[in-house]
């Protein structure tokens, strides 16, 4: 028993880590507690060396001296404040006015005003409930199709999921030692090319089905003329400025993601100071649900830690390394494996789960197939959208099944996901037949010089010591013949 135990040990336990998320535990007490305990076993087997648990402190405080996670409650509070002063509602009602004459009009605006909040906020989950607030029942009111309608709420809320300051690439960069910066320009065109996807949707099926997608009728318009164009510029350009403020000064080099999230996190606050929402109360909430956010966020990323140190210490990324390497077709045939293995994990695991589990295991693998990692993580990023949309499961379902009127059966919602999952995955085969939609907006030369999370073996060990204290311990127990 012992023998089969420390020949296969790497991927014991991995698959126990997923029996524990499939029975519901939660995920950073499932990989906390995984890596504990089978460290214990290899110490006992004499597979694994008890220092090994010293190096335990130092990932930890590697962790919370992270300044990249910054950029989390920056982001989080950013969104909840424009969620709660107002500004999506007032987003949704003047281009619906808008687009009110055009078949499909409301539905252009939901997918219009889902882009602008991904810009904005970077939090799927407050664009799915704003939206499905207030533009679920507008839309049924005057004849869409509840399936449509449904479908394009939930699809267009995941828009923040891709579409920079995501929270999604902030933790993908990290997990790739790659740079938010970076990462964030690369994944601008496919964000914008899936909101543009999402329309012609809209127009095909306009076209096709009209009665889905009728006009709003005249009297619903109650919008005309100078008083419209008035409400077009007080309505867009405070949001456009704030995007400005935040992505403009990323991509211009002027700010770092920490930097941008903080003066995003201010603008929010002055917009809401300006609309007169600005309460006691609204900065209790919103600071509440970003501690709880951040919290869940950090306690994932502790958990991961002692989770790989424990699998690296077995030789496990050495196990995932021969195991996709091995695959038929190179580059080609890992790259389609592992986004099948991707959409068919986001049936049952989030965007967190994904990528503190599955990203640092593929990393690598990927990196030694040549594979640019930041074209790599915005390909994940965009699979990985879908896991807010895969019935029964996503979590874009969840939120606007919680929001949406009793009328709307539970069936409707998810058969109304179903065509933007499709569309998602036509983004994915783009993006991989076609790497210049990421990689013709980066400076190969600056991305050349992001930060590796883990160094190779060969460089100096004081670097590796600082890069990331685990390995330089291994590295010194194989350099004394332990």
């Amino acid at each position: 028993m012992s023998g089969f135990l420390l020949a296969n040990l790497a991927p014991i336990i991995f698959g126990s880590l997923i029996l524990f998320l499939l029975l519901g535990y939660p995920l950073a007490f499932a990989l906390a507690a995984n890596g504990i305990f089978f460290a214990l076993i290899g110490i006992v087997l004499d597979v694994l060396p008890a220092e090994l648990l010293q190096a335990m402190p130092a990932r930890v405080f590697g962790v919370m001296s992270n300044e990249t996670l910054l950029a989390v409650p920056f982001f989080t509070f950013m969104g909840l404040i424009l969620e709660r002063s107002g500004m999506a509602e007032d987003l949704l009602d003047t281009i619906g006015q808008l687009f009110g004459p055009v078949r499909g009009g409301l539905a252009y605006a939901v997918i219009l005003v889902g882009a602008m909040l991904a810009a904005t906020t970077g939090v799927v989950a407050a664009s799915v409930i704003s939206m499905g607030l207030i533009s679920l029942p507008i839309m049924l009111r005057y004849g869409y199709d509840r399936r449509l309608a449904s479908g394009v709420i939930a699809a267009s809320g995941t828009l923040a999921q891709i579409i920079p300051p995501s929270l999604v690439l902030i933790i993908m960069a990290d997990q790739l030692g790659k740079s938010v910066g970076d990462m964030y320009q690369g994944a601008l065109i496919p964000g914008l090319m899936l909101t543009g996807f999402y329309a012609i949707y809209i127009f095909g099926v306009s076209l096709v089905k009209p009665h889905w997608v009728p006009a709003l009728p005249p009297e619903a318009r109650t919008l005309r003329g100078r008083q419209l164009l008035w409400r077009v510029v007080t309505s867009l350009i405070p949001p456009l400025l704030l995007i400005f403020l935040v992505l403009g000064t990323i991509f211009l080099g002027i700010a770092t993601p920490t930097e941008g999230g903080a003066m995003g996190a201010s603008g929010a606050l002055v917009l809401a100071l300006l609309r007169r929402r600005l309460s006691l109360t609204l900065l209790k909430q919103a600071m509440d649900a970003t501690a709880k956010l951040t919290t869940f966020v950090v306690f994932i990323l502790l958990g991961a830690r002692i989770f790989s140190l424990t699998f690296y210490g077995v030789n496990g990324h050495v196990w995932v390394e021969h195991l996709l390497q091995n695959l038929p077709g190179g580059q080609l045939g890992f790259l389609i494996a592992v986004n099948l293995l991707i959409f068919v994990l986001a049936f049952f695991l989030d965007f967190f789960e994904l990528s503190f589990i599955v990203v640092p295991l593929l990393a690598p693998v990927a990196d030694k197939l040549g594979i640019d990692l930041i074209w790599f993580g915005v390909l994940l990023g965009v699979n990985m959208q879908t896991s807010f949309m895969h019935p029964p499961f996503g979590f874009a379902l969840f939120y606007l099944r919680s929001v949406a009127p009793p009328t709307v059966k539970t069936s409707e919602i998810y058969w109304g996901a179903v065509p933007f999952v499709l569309i998602q995955m036509v983004m994915v085969a783009l993006v991989i037949a076609f790497p210049k939609l990421v990689t013709g907006s980066l400076d190969k030369h600056d991305a050349s010089k992001a930060v590796l999370q883990y160094m190779m073996p060969d460089e100096n060990p004081d670097q590796i010591e600082d890069a990331d204290p685990t390995r330089a311990f291994m590295e010194r127990m194989m350099r004394s013949g332990r």
